[in-house]
């Protein structure tokens, strides 16, 4: 949220609308405890903050709306228990308080906003601007609907919204960022390090025995929680969507054709032309640069005659509807590779244009297309029954039918998963490509039990996935004869893994006492090899993260030892450089490194400020009615 104060001129909508998860995941604006909670006041209001009380309605409001809008983006619906268990109801109410708290603020101190400043700064808004680049009402009204927003109450809040960063702006000012700070950010994020390293891999290891049937079985009971077999469970999928119940076979070859020759441009890839040009002022400039073209000298020769750069006249590998002014696109389409135009009077000036490589690019016939349109009118078509079938499905459900039953009724395709895992993965190991990850239907399916008529989820392309789990088979331990395999591999892996580990030990030792790197890889055939730029925090080809995280552990000169991520390698390196590139003060990444730890000192005084008012004006919560909102227990 102290983003969206403090930015919150510029974008409208993005305060209204997004600003929802990831501005509180920063505050700390919850600093009452469970010493303010009390019972002192009506039982219709969920806090008072100074003299303003919120109140069960608006609370409701407030949290639906945000509710709603979190839903949106994860594409499904997040019901009161999980919003509790992810502390989303404290966050809320936390935002909701720190928010009135600085409209208490702006009271005291007077501060106000004109009607025509609240308008003008609307109107002007880019998210609400036609295709014509003015105000759109209907564009305006259709996106604070979908917000959950009327006009009065859009309004409403963009006026506190603006108080607010007055108020903020005022607090935090334009903080200058220390040259120290910046130096130390700087150092940490683009330090740079150099390497060089040997590979210890299995050929290192030598050779392992097989296990006897003793180990085995000893290694197999001290990790028998590795090799228990999951919970699977049971489901059957029904995905309510246009791509599932389109039916292409009853679109006419005359819809397709129809719909083809409406939009035959986009089967295929446009003409494209290499086009340059010159824009002349004077039309009789154009005539004369014209006439000396006839007369033998190139378009080149006028570009550089007239103090023109080649970049000023190069409209690039262009379509036609690329080309701004519509007067040069159909003059360059009409003339030949090579040729030049005469002087065109174009929406800019008097233009000369030259033509060079010509793209002729592609076009599929109907025949080549007509399966791809015929689904996509189905679909577009089904679209207009799926809330149809929604209905019937749901009084199916509500009549006591199962969703296969229910699915049978309708004529409507159920999936069946015998078996799948949390992870969703069937008992073969291998995923199960029928079921969604969008939305997360494994998690869905894994928080819910046999029987229970579950909510359906909101899929992508916005249609419905219903979901029934019919069994569940609930995680056992194997025996070591079901996984003997695995248990050997692992075995093996560990035993690689030991070795590996006390040979680099040892090496490192020597290199301790004076081996040089150098000398332990010839002395053990392995090759040297190099590595350099690497950089915190990002994967170098052909390493794996931890050593690029070691090196960063290591000084100059001295000997590090990674392990690979399963452990069947190790490493063994030196560090041979290290180098910090000094701020440019004319490149762009040190404004916007500038700009970020301005934006964190912005939101550290600003949260403080923000404490400070509410401990000033007082913050009362009244549990019980919170909880008559979010739906946690009212016992006190």
């Amino acid at each position: 949220m102290l983003r969206g104060i403090h930015k919150a001129s510029s974008t409208w909508v993005g305060k209204a609308i997004m600003g929802i998860v990831m501005g509180f995941l920063i505050l700390s604006f919850a600093i009452w405890g469970i010493g303010d909670i009390f019972r002192g006041f009506g039982a219709n209001s969920v806090a008072k903050v100074g003299g303003s009380e919120i109140t069960l309605d608006q609370f409701r409001q407030y949290y639906t709306d945000k509710l709603q809008q979190l839903g949106q983006q994860l594409r499904r619906p997040i019901s009161p228990d999980q919003a509790r268990g992810l502390g989303l109801d404290q966050r809320f109410l936390g935002q909701l308080i720190a928010e009135t708290s600085l409209d208490e603020e702006a009271r005291k101190m007077r501060l106000g906003l004109s009607d025509k400043s609240i308008a003008e700064r609307i109107m002007t808004d880019p998210n609400f601007k036609g295709l014509n680049g003015q105000f759109d009402r209907n564009r305006f009204e259709q996106l604070i609907r979908n917000a959950g927003f009327s006009e009065q109450r859009y309004v409403a809040e963009q006026r506190h919204v603006l108080l607010r960063r007055q108020i903020a702006q005022t607090v935090s000012g334009d903080l200058p960022v220390p040259q120290t700070m910046l130096d130390a950010v700087n150092h940490f994020q683009n330090e740079r390090r150099s390497i060089e390293y040997i590979q210890l891999g299995a050929a290192q290891a030598g050779d392992i025995p097989q296990p006897t049937a003793d180990e085995l079985a000893k290694y197999f009971e001290a990790r028998k929680v590795t090799f228990r077999a999951p919970e699977y469970r049971k489901v059957t999928l029904l995905a309510l969507t246009p791509a599932e119940i389109a039916k292409p076979d009853k679109v006419s070859d005359a819809d397709a054709k129809a719909y083809y020759d409406q939009r035959k441009d986009s089967f295929g890839a446009p003409e494209k032309r290499e086009v340059r040009q010159i824009v002349f002022s004077k039309p009789e400039d154009a005539a004369a640069a014209h006439d000396r073209i006839a007369k033998g000298a190139s378009f080149d020769d006028i570009v550089k005659e007239r103090g023109l750069k080649p970049s000023d006249t190069d409209l690039g590998m262009v379509a036609k509807t690329e080309i701004i002014d519509p007067a040069v696109a159909n003059a360059a389409f009409a003339l030949k590779s090579g040729e030049v135009s005469a002087p065109i009077k174009g929406t800019f000036g008097t233009v000369l244009v030259t033509v060079g490589k010509i793209d002729a690019g592609s076009q599929k016939t109907f025949e080549e297309v007509a399966p791809q349109i015929k689904q996509q009118i189905a679909e577009q078509r089904a679209r207009n029954d799926i809330n149809d079938l929604r209905d019937k499905l749901e009084d199916e459900r509500a009549a006591g039918s199962t969703l296969a039953e229910a699915a049978k009724k309708l004529n409507l395709k159920a999936t069946v998963i015998d078996a799948v895992d949390r992870s969703g993965r069937g008992p073969d190991g291998k995923p199960i490509v029928s079921i969604p990850r969008s939305p997360d239907a494994i998690s869905a399916v894994f928080t819910t039990d046999v029987g229970v008529d579950n909510e359906a989820l909101q899929m992508p392309d916005g249609g419905y996935l219903y979901y029934d789990v019919t069994g569940i088979t609930p995680s056992r331990d194997r025996t070591l004869d079901e996984v003997k395999d695995q248990v050997t591999q692992r075995w093996r892996n560990d035993e690689i893994a030991k070795r590996l580990k006390a040979t680099a030990d040892d090496m490192l030792a020597k290199i301790k006492s004076g081996t040089t790197l150098a000398q332990l890889a010839t002395e053990n055939n392995l090759k040297i090899e190099t590595a350099f730029g690497l950089q915190r925090g990002r994967a170098a080809a052909g390493l794996p993260p931890a050593v690029s995280e070691a090196a960063f552990g290591t000084g100059k000169g001295e000997t590090g030892v990674a392990d690979s991520d399963n452990g069947d390698r190790r490493y063994l390196f030196r560090v041979t450089d290290v180098s910090v590139p000094p701020i440019d003060p004319q490149g762009a990444s040190p404004e916007q490194l500038k700009a970020n730890l301005q934006n964190s000192y912005a939101d550290d005084i600003i949260g403080e400020y923000i404490a400070k008012v509410e401990n000033d004006v007082g913050v009362s919560i009244n549990q019980q009615a919170v909880n008559q909102v979010v739906g946690g227990s009212t016992n006190q």
